[in-house]
């Protein structure tokens, strides 16, 4: 008899790379994964502790599975990083997620292990099962530089920076072509670190991938404005190719200096603009995501006003809207002059409203546009979700299949998506 393993994923397009490494090494090992919690034998959560609310629906979910009374295998950033919270559940870590088939193993047979050693095994060219067909996600380097910023923990769950060997990467992007690949989302915690612990950098690396043949895009994954600045115009250059999405992600995190200061980030708002500026003057019709945090400590009403000004005057396309959580075992955690609950809820209320109007009015540009989309994902309600090339949502209804390349005519915009006919 084969087990059957179910993997539950919190988190972002790494852990998801994780979870899709662990299937392949299982399915290799001759057990099945089954997207059916009831017939699992065993269920593997894979673990995120970036955001306090997403730690606290991992629990919730813990609870709720523990009730099903199978053994259960907690996996990724929250075994790493407080493994006194899972106090006897089975654990692997960030760094061991080639060893899952053992700890299944143990698993099955009702014993108990722990494989937390931060020990760097090869991540590349290993099997793997991917949760969408179409995309192939490539780690390209794991941990950050540097001191870590304030409010984060990712450095205690990934450890400092190792960028994985770029002939390796090159062999899993030509090899996910060959499968029938058509998106490749390059992942790491942050991807303007590649390349600065082996003599490389991100552009070199971009410019290698896009020469390679076939019909695909790449999507890059969240970069650090600091890094940026390092090779802000061999990036672009880079971006200018027809196989790069024109899609860039770049946090700013606050508008203030003073707050980005206490944030330990290592750039100012007007890297920030200059960065932006530069993008949008080279590739007018990029689509610009950034990200903000609410409340962080001692961040007066001045501060905030100045976030929201930044957010007005840049217009991003994509605003991913944190409110403060202080994360155990960060410098932020203890700081004083907290802002109170009710302020913090306020304030990103404010940032909602404001971007819901942005996000309308950047998206209304689009409409009238002609021009094809790969759909890449099955919508509600019998529609389709595909994207174009500045990696814009546009969704459609049809006769269509994840992978398909389709004409489209943009007939209406919303806050969050484009709505199109097929031509």
């Amino acid at each position: 008899m084969n087990y059957q393993v179910f993997i539950k994923t919190f988190g972002c397009a790494l852990n998801q790379s994780d979870s899709e490494l662990m299937a392949g090494l299982l399915q290799k090992a001759e057990f099945d994964i089954t997207d059916d919690i009831e017939k699992a034998d065993v269920i593997i959560v894979n673990t995120c502790t970036v955001k306090g609310p997403t730690e606290t629906n991992f629990f919730k979910y813990l609870g709720e599975i523990k009730k099903l009374g199978k053994p259960i295998i907690i996996a990724g950033c929250i075994a790493q990083t407080d493994p006194e919270k899972v106090k006897g559940y089975n654990l692997i870590g960030t760094y061991e997620v080639n060893r899952i088939a053992e700890v299944v193993e143990e698993a099955v047979n009702d014993n108990v292990i722990e494989l937390l050693a931060e020990e760097k095994y090869p991540r590349l060219n290993l099997p793997k099962v991917r949760k969408n067909p179409v995309i192939e996600i490539i780690p390209i380097c794991a941990g950050c530089l540097g001191e870590p910023c304030a409010y984060c923990k990712v450095k205690a769950a990934r450890g400092s920076l190792v960028s994985y060997d770029k002939k390796e990467i090159l062999r899993q992007a030509q090899h996910a072509m060959m499968e029938g690949v058509k998106e490749i989302w390059l992942t790491a915690q942050d991807t303007g670190c590649y390349g600065k612990d082996n003599n490389s950098n991100l552009p070199e690396l971009l410019k290698e991938l896009t020469h390679i043949g076939g019909d695909f895009k790449i999507r890059l994954g969240m970069l650090n404005p600091n890094h940026i600045l390092g090779f802000l115009d061999e990036l672009i250059d880079a971006y200018k190719s027809d196989k790069m999405f024109k899609f860039l992600h770049v946090p700013v995190q606050s508008g203030s200096d003073n707050i980005l200061k206490l944030m330990k980030r290592k750039y100012t708002v007007d890297d920030f603009k200059k960065i932006v500026s530069r993008f949008r003057e080279a590739i007018p019709e990029i689509t610009i995501a950034t990200d903000v945090i609410c409340g962080f400590p001692d961040e007066k009403e001045e501060d905030y006003d100045k976030t929201r000004d930044l957010i007005k005057e840049i217009k991003p396309d994509v605003l991913n809207i944190s409110k403060f959580w202080a994360r155990p075992k960060t410098a932020a955690a203890s700081m004083g002059h907290k802002v109170k609950g009710e302020e913090i809820k306020r304030r990103s209320s404010l940032m909602t409203d404001l971007f819901n109007n942005i996000s309308r009015m950047r998206n209304e540009k689009w409409l009238g546009w002609n021009g094809e989309i790969l759909v890449d994902e099955i919508g509600k309600d019998d529609t389709f979700v595909g994207r174009n090339y500045a990696y814009k949502p546009v969704i459609v209804k049809g006769n269509l299949k994840i992978g398909d390349n389709v004409k489209v005519h943009i007939r209406r915009a919303t806050s969050f998506d484009l709505r199109g006919d097929i031509c």
